[in-house]
C-alpha cells in the first residue's frame, strides 16, 4: 500500500468506525493492530475449550449497536449482520425462587412487575418509547446539542436527566414497593462498575433498560460479535483500506508518517507514544485520567441450558446475576474498598438462547463477567460457579470446561483494559462529561493531526463505533478540510 493519509492506531469498534469514516471520504487509511486478530472489544474466537465452540473475548449483546447513529447508517443488516432478538432483554434472579425479567414488550415487563409495574413504566416508557432523543442525550459527544433534540426532544432530555438524579442518589427507593423492579434496574446500572447508587450507574441504567424495551431490545449477532468487526473490514477494504495485525505502536518511531494519525487507545497509551510532543498541560490532563474497578472473565463450555429455578431467566439474552439491590450495592462497594466481594456482580449471557449456530455436538458457550478490584489476579471461576448455582441449582453438572482470564491479564488481549477496566476509564459521572479531559475538543491531543478516539472520549464504554465517527469528522474537518460527512451507506 501507498503512504498512507490517515493511520489508526487499534481496530476495536471505534477505531475501525474511524477508519473506515476516513476511507469512505476518498483518505488512504491504514489500522494498525497489536493483536493477531481484529477487534478489539468485538471478537469472536476459539478458545480450545472444546471443539467447534467459539467464545465472544469481550462484548456479547449490543443494545447499542442497534441504537447507534453511526452503525444505523452504516446498515448493519444490509451487510449480512443478523441482530438476533430474545424476547427477554434481561432478568434479574432473586432469592426465594423469583426474579425480574424485562421483556422487550414494556407492557409485559409492567405486568409482570407487579406493584411497581407503574413505577418502572413512569421511569423507562418516556425514554424507550422515544428512545432516539435519548439515545441523542446518552451518547453524545457531551460538548453540543445534537440536532435530534431541538426542539422535540427537550422534554425527553428532561425526563433522563430527572430520572438520573432520581435514580443516582439516595432517593432511588422512593417510587418502588417491592423489591423486584429495583433490583431489575440497579442489575443493568451495576454495568458501570462503580458504587450504588451514583449518577453514571443510573445514566447506565436509564438508557439500557429503556433499550431493552425499543427496536431490537438487547441483541446477541449470530455467530458472535466478531461479525460486527468482519462487517466494518469488509468495507474498510472494499474502500482501499487496510488493517495491519501485530503491529505495536510504543513509541512515536513506530508511527508511520501520516496527515492524520487517530489513537483508539487509552490516554496512557498515546501519552507513552507520543510524550514530550504533547503539550506539558495537555499531557497532565490526560495523566491525570483516571481507570475504574475491574472485571474478570470466566468463559465456560456447557452440556446444556442453564437450569435457572425461574424458566423465563433462561429466555433472556442476559442475565445480571446479583441478587437484590442491597446485595449488589453491597458487592459492588467491597469491590470499591479493594476488596473481592463473595458474591460478586456478575453478568452472564448464553448466547445460544437465539443463535443455534453457536450450539455445536450439543455442547454451548456461557460468557460471564464478574467485577473484582482494578489490577485482581484472582482467578474467581469458583465464585462465579458458586452465585450461578445460586440461582440455577445443578449449574455445576453442566459445566465441561472453563477459562478464567483474571482482571489482571485483561490487557493481554486489550490493552485499553488497564487493570481489567473494561470501560477503558472510570464511570464517574465527572469522567463520563469530562473525558478524557474538560477541554472543549475531546478528541484532540493538544498536538495537531493526532486525535484520541477510543472508550475513553465521549460518549464512553460500548459497542457503538461513535468516538471513532466523531473523532474522524473531526479530523477530516481540520486535517482536510472536508465539512461535510461521507456516507455510511451500503
Amino acid at each position: 500500500m501507498t503512504r498512507a493519509e490517515v493511520v489508526v492506531v487499534g481496530s476495536g469498534p471505534n477505531g475501525l468506525a474511524a477508519a473506515v469514516t476516513c476511507a469512505r471520504a476518498g483518505l488512504r487509511v491504514q489500522v494498525l493492530e497489536a493483536q493477531p486478530t481484529i477487534g478489539g472489544g468485538a471478537r469472536t474466537l476459539d478458545l480450545g475449550l472444546a471443539d467447534g465452540i467459539v467464545h465472544d473475548i469481550c462484548s456479547a449483546v449490543h443494545p447499542m449497536a442497534w441504537a447507534s447513529p453511526f452503525f444505523a447508517q452504516f446498515d448493519l443488516a444490509a451487510r449480512g449482520v443478523e441482530l438476533l432478538m430474545p424476547d427477554v432483554s434481561f432478568a434479574q434472579p432473586l432469592p426465594g425462587g423469583r426474579a425480574g425479567i424485562a421483556y422487550r414488550s414494556l407492557e409485559r415487563t409492567v405486568e409482570g412487575l407487579g406493584v411497581d409495574g407503574g413505577a418502572w413504566h413512569s421511569l423507562v416508557g418516556r425514554l424507550s418509547e422515544h428512545h432516539e432523543q435519548t439515545v441523542a442525550v446518552a451518547l453524545g459527544d457531551k460538548r453540543s446539542i445534537p440536532a435530534g433534540l431541538l426542539p422535540r426532544g427537550v422534554g425527553t432530555a428532561a425526563a433522563f436527566g430527572a430520572a438520573v438524579l432520581e435514580q443516582g442518589t439516595r432517593a432511588w427507593d422512593r417510587r418502588f414497593v417491592d423489591d423486584v423492579a429495583p433490583a431489575l434496574l440497579t442489575g443493568v446500572g451495576a454495568h458501570s462498575i462503580s458504587t450504588l447508587p451514583s449518577l453514571a450507574a443510573a445514566g447506565t441504567a436509564l438508557l439500557l433498560a429503556s433499550l431493552g424495551h425499543a427496536g431490537a431490545g438487547w441483541p446477541i449477532p449470530r455467530g458472535g460479535s466478531g461479525a460486527l468487526t468482519a462487517a466494518l473490514v469488509a468495507d474498510l477494504e472494499a474502500h482501499g483500506g487496510e488493517v495491519i495485525t501485530g503491529y505495536r505502536v510504543t513509541t512515536f518511531e513506530d508511527l508511520p508518517p501520516a496527515h492524520v494519525t487517530l489513537f483508539d487507545t487509552t490516554p496512557r497509551t498515546l501519552v507513552g507514544v507520543l510524550g514530550d510532543r504533547l503539550p506539558p498541560r495537555h499531557r497532565r490532563r490526560l495523566e491525570d485520567f483516571r481507570y475504574g474497578n475491574a472485571a474478570a472473565k470466566v468463559d465456560f463450555v456447557l452440556s446444556g441450558p442453564v437450569p435457572w429455578a425461574v424458566p423465563d431467566v433462561g429466555r433472556a439474552g442476559t442475565v445480571h446475576v446479583g441478587g437484590t439491590r442491597a446485595e449488589m450495592v453491597h458487592a459492588e462497594a467491597e469491590v470499591a474498598a479493594g476488596r473481592h466481594a463473595e458474591r460478586p456482580m456478575m453478568l452472564v449471557s448464553d448466547p445460544s438462547v437465539v443463535d443455534d449456530t453457536r450450539v455445536v455436538g450439543g455442547l454451548r458457550p456461557l460468557w460471564t463477567y464478574a467485577h473484582v478490584p482494578a489490577g485482581s489476579d484472582v482467578d474467581v471461576t469458583e465464585a462465579v460457579t458458586a452465585h450461578i448455582e445460586r440461582f440455577a441449582p445443578g449449574f455445576r453438572d453442566v459445566v465441561v470446561a472453563s477459562r478464567c482470564v483474571p482482571a489482571a491479564h485483561m490487557s493481554e488481549h486489550n490493552e485499553n483494559y488497564v487493570g481489567g477496566d473494561i470501560s477503558a476509564g472510570a464511570a464517574t459521572m465527572w469522567q463520563m462529561i469530562a473525558r478524557p479531559t474538560s477541554a472543549w475538543e475531546p478528541y484532540w491531543t493538544g498536538r495537531d493531526g493526532v486525535y484520541l478516539c477510543s472508550a475513553s472520549t465521549p460518549p464512553g464504554p460500548g459497542v457503538h463505533g461513535l468516538g471513532g465517527w466523531y473523532a474522524a469528522t473531526r479530523a477530516l474537518r481540520e486535517g482536510f478540510g472536508i465539512t461535510q460527512a461521507p456516507s455510511l451507506a451500503p
